[in-house]
């Protein structure tokens, strides 16, 4: 995969923290200088931890393993939501559930309720409902797949969270903590990197660096599945070599 440089990030303005007074004392170790009443971020200490990032992402996709993106902030949602779809990941752009990990298992009712309205809508039975009671599930059928429909087709537990700011994605960050579901995230100079497994510390507001750095995650993933479907191949003729092998020895 093509490493991102200095300059990639320099040119995002991946670099530009908060105001130094909305500051957590957290990230003083990525905190470059102050300029201007502004702090700037250390990018060398964002190109690490993206190399870090992108390795152990692309090794739990390596193993089969589903990576659940979240971001509801405008700027965000489109961007996530567009990578995720790629890749045939779960995500959250709208609005996160509480319990959405915690209590999966009400998720998961749902989920099926969704799957069967689906289902209703296009059986034949349904063209002769009253016009009141289609929309009425029409407008079910909106609401559900606004708030699930980035997740309709999981059927486990994420194995990690990939987050645009941890501040105000806090339930979600919460709910992986006490699952001990692995969170890698884009962390601004406002929040506590200490909070996640893998911070990346960059600016989370700007359209062009969540941009960028969504799409170096999204790459480390697609070459984590790339791989993982050599493997499957890979096992595959292995399995029919020792077939083979297994009748020429019986017939022999």
């Amino acid at each position: 995969m093509e490493k991102l440089e200095y300059k990639d990030l320099l040119d995002a303005g991946v670099h530009f923290g908060h105001l130094t007074r909305k500051w957590n004392p957290q990230m003083a170790p990525y905190i470059f200088m102050e300029k201007n009443g502004i702090h700037i971020i250390d990018l060398n200490k964002t190109l690490v931890a993206l190399d870090d990032a992108a390795a152990a992402l692309q090794s739990i996709v390596r193993s089969g393993r589903k990576v659940m993106f979240v971001a509801t902030k405008k700027q965000a949602k489109e961007v996530v939501e567009t990578a995720a779809q790629k890749l045939n990941m779960p995500y959250v752009t709208e609005r996160w559930l509480g319990g959405m990990l915690t209590n999966f298992a009400t998720i998961r009712k749902s989920l099926k309720k969704m799957a069967g309205i689906d289902k209703l809508m296009k059986d034949e039975s349904y063209a002769n409902l009253a016009k009141r009671e289609r929309l009425m599930i029409t407008r079910e059928k909106e609401k559900l797949e606004r708030v699930l429909g980035g997740i309709a087709d999981l059927n486990r537990l994420p194995a990690a969270l990939f987050v645009i700011d941890i501040k105000r994605e806090h339930i979600a960050i919460a709910e992986a903590q006490k699952l001990n579901i692995p969170v890698f995230a884009l962390v601004d100079t406002n929040s506590d990197p200490t909070q996640v497994d893998f911070p990346i510390p960059g600016n989370d507001d700007a359209w062009k660096s969540i941009n960028l750095i969504t799409n170096y995650i999204a790459k480390a993933v697609e070459e984590g599945l790339a791989e993982r479907k050599k493997d499957k191949e890979d096992a595959k003729l292995q399995e029919e070599e020792a077939a083979k092998k297994k009748a020429d020895e019986q017939e022999a």
